[in-house]
């Protein structure tokens, strides 16, 4: 009896600590496992997320950056005069129609001996005093007519594009400063101080994109005239910038009533060679012409001009003479001449001795 109770002692004991065995060691291995695949498995689909929005951002950005490049402001060349809404002009949009501006004059300008209280801007580039043109095509200069013309480039500027033309005058400040210093320089010896200044501009680009127009990204033409005036004397100035080539006709220069007095800077059936205005000048200024249209006040007198060419045959031909005569008359306006007088060959004396050179006389007539 006692050998089985002992038996049975201890196969409780063993049983028991079977059981807990079984009990304990299964749980802990199925725990360490459920561990691991909750931990190692959501890292790399992380990683992964990210890597992905990153990449997707820094495309983003590589593509706006020239975008903010192209946006750099156009400037006009430093010849120019303030112009546009940034100085304070008064400006017309232009897109296709004809249009101009009837401006009254704070201060009255002589041209050649008449007195303008106004001038109409027209949008082709053309300053009238009589009425506005802005439909007219250009005229060949001297037109021989009843119409003064300023005309920096007159020209189809609608049928080209779109673009502004804008104006403003003034009476004192530090446009007046520059124009008298700028006038002082092309013609010296007159102690000239303006009192008053005229700025007109045009600006057009082939393109009916406003956008483009505003940076000037595509072919444009921009030119401006300057109209000065102080102490009795009357003065243009003509700049040109970028001038794209255009097949309509173009007109550059000025012309009075009856073309008692013109100037042909250009002329042609076609704007093919207008690119090169911003090239040439009178005044060795790259892109500037001066003038004096003086007050016409000159009493009529008759001078004598001698002058020494190197080859006789200069003047042998009579267009060479006309062109020899155009020359020496813009030289002495330049060098502030009345611009009311014209020149006439008297003579031609030839030095037979020496052959080499003549000496030619010319008849200078002051017409008031």
């Amino acid at each position: 009896m006692r050998l089985f109770l002992v038996s049975q002692l201890l196969l409780v004991f063993i049983s028991v600590l079977a059981l807990t065995r079984a009990q304990t060691a299964p749980p802990t291995t199925t725990d360490t496992a459920t561990t691991e695949t909750s931990t190692a498995q959501p890292t790399p689909t992380d990683t992964a997320t990210t890597t992905q929005a990153i990449e997707i951002t820094t495309t983003e950005t590589t593509t706006v950056l020239p975008a903010i490049a192209t946006t750099t402001a156009w400037t006009a060349p430093p010849i120019f005069y303030p112009f546009g809404s940034a100085a304070g002009d008064t400006e017309q949009f232009e897109n296709g129609g004809d249009t101009y501006r009837d401006v009254a004059f704070s201060t009255p300008f002589m041209f050649f001996g008449r007195m303008y209280n106004n001038t109409y801007v027209n949008n082709n580039g053309l300053l009238t005093f009589n009425q506005p043109l802005p439909e007219a095509h250009p005229y060949p200069f001297p037109t021989h007519g009843s119409e003064d013309f300023i005309a920096p480039l007159w020209t189809e500027l609608d049928d080209i594009g779109i673009g502004r033309y804008s104006y403003q005058q003034y009476t004192n400040g530090s446009v007046l400063t520059r124009a008298s210093q700028e006038i002082n320089q092309y013609f010296p010896h007159k102690g000239f101080s303006a009192s008053w200044v005229f700025v007109a501009t045009w600006d057009y680009v082939q393109t009916s994109d406003v956008n483009v127009l505003n940076l000037h990204s595509a072919p444009a033409i921009t030119f401006q005239v300057v109209l000065i005036s102080g102490g009795g004397y009357s003065f243009i100035l003509m700049n040109y910038g970028d001038c794209a080539a255009t097949y309509y006709p173009v007109e550059a220069g000025y012309d009075t009533i009856s073309s008692t007095d013109y100037h042909v800077i250009h002329y042609a059936f076609d704007g093919s060679y207008i690119p090169n205005l911003k090239n040439t000048s009178n005044v060795n200024v790259p892109g500037r012409w001066a003038f004096l249209v003086n007050n016409g006040t000159e009493t009529e007198n008759v001078i004598g001009v001698q002058l020494k060419l190197s080859s006789f045959l200069d003047l042998t031909l009579n267009e060479n003479i006309e062109d020899v005569l155009q020359k020496i008359k813009q030289e002495l306006v330049n060098r502030g001449a009345s611009s009311f007088f014209e020149m006439k060959l008297r003579n031609v004396e030839t030095d037979k001795e020496k052959n080499v050179a003549g000496r030619e006389t010319f008849e200078l007539i002051t017409l008031t």
